[in-house]
C-alpha cells in the first residue's frame, strides 16, 4: 500500500500530463524489472531451466490469447462504426493491455508475499529488511503499472483502486507462504516467470508500437532517454534490493 500511495502521488502530480510519453518510461521500467530482476531470480532457484522456459511460452500465449478475447469484443461492439481514430487513439488501443498489467502485477505480488514470509520466519529482523526493500522496488514498477492505466482510459481513482487490489496479493502470498512455505517455494520461479511474461507480452505488444507510430527523431529521443531512464531506476532499486 505504501508503494502504491507513493507511486501514485509521483504519477498523477508529475506525470499524469505527459502519459503518452511516459509509455516510454513505463517501457523500460517492465522490460527491465522482467529481465533483469524477476526472470534472474527465478533461474537462479535451481528449477528445470527447460519447464521454466516452457512456462514463459505458456505465458506469453497465454495474454496473447486474453488480448485477442479483447479485441474481438471490441470488434463486435465497435465494427464499421465509422470515425476516425486520430485524438486518443493510442490510448484506445492501450485500453486492452490495462486488465493485463493487472493481472501481472498481480501474480508479482503473490510472490513478493511469499518472499516476505519466509524472511520473517527466518529472522525478524530479516523479514522487515526484506519488506522495506521490497516497498522501495516496487516503486518505480507501480509507477509504471499507474502509467500504463492511465495510458489505458483509467481514471485516477479506479487505477488507484484496482492497484490497491492487486497489492492485496501480497497479503494472499504470505499467508500461503506462512503456512506452506515448502510447497510456496517452489512455486515462486513459476509465478515470477508467468508475470515477467505479462510485463514482457504488454510492452512488446502494446506500448512498443504506440511508440513506433511516432517516428519523427523529435519523438525519437525523449522515448529512447525514458526507456534508458526507466532500466537505470530499476537497476538502481534492484541493487539495493540485493
Amino acid at each position: 500500500m505504501l508503494s502504491i500511495s507513493f507511486a501514485a502521488i509521483f504519477s498523477f502530480t508529475l506525470l499524469s500530463k505527459l502519459v503518452e510519453r511516459m509509455v516510454s518510461l513505463s517501457v523500460g521500467i517492465m522490460l527491465s524489472t522482467s529481465f533483469l530482476h524477476a526472470l534472474p531470480r527465478a533461474f537462479e532457484a535451481g528449477t528445470d531451466p527447460r519447464s521454466l522456459f516452457a512456462c514463459l511460452l505458456g505465458g506469453l500465449l497465454a495474454f496473447f490469447l486474453l488480448e485477442k478475447f479483447a479485441v474481438l469484443r471490441h470488434s463486435h461492439h465497435h465494427e464499421g462504426d465509422g470515425h476516425h481514430h486520430e485524438h486518443g487513439h493510442d490510448a484506445h488501443e492501450a485500453g486492452k493491455s490495462g486488465w493485463m498489467i493487472l493481472i501481472g502485477d498481480g501474480l508479482h505480488n503473490f510472490t513478493d508475499g511469499i518472499l516476505i514470509a519466509a524472511a520473517f520466519l527466518a529472522d525478524p529482523s530479516l523479514g522487515i529488511v526484506t519488506a522495506l526493500a521490497i516497498i522501495a522496488h516496487e516503486i518505480p514498477q507501480e509507477v509504471g503499472d499507474f502509467i500504463v492505466l492511465l495510458n489505458a482510459g483509467f481514471s485516477r481513482a479506479r487505477a488507484y483502486f484496482y492497484n490497491l487490489i492487486c497489492s492485496l496479493m501480497s497479503v494472499l502470498g504470505g499467508v500461503i507462504g506462512y503456512y506452506t512455505l515448502d510447497q510456496a517455494n517452489s512455486l515462486i520461479p513459476y509465478v515470477l516467470v508467468l508475470a515477467s511474461s505479462g510485463f514482457i507480452y504488454i510492452a512488446v505488444s502494446d506500448l512498443m508500437p504506440q511508440m513506433q507510430r511516432r517516428a519523427s527523431l523529435k519523438e525519437t529521443i525523449p522515448q529512447i532517454i525514458l526507456v534508458s531512464a526507466g532500466v537505470a531506476l530499476v537497476l538502481l532499486m534492484t541493487q539495493h534490493l540485493h
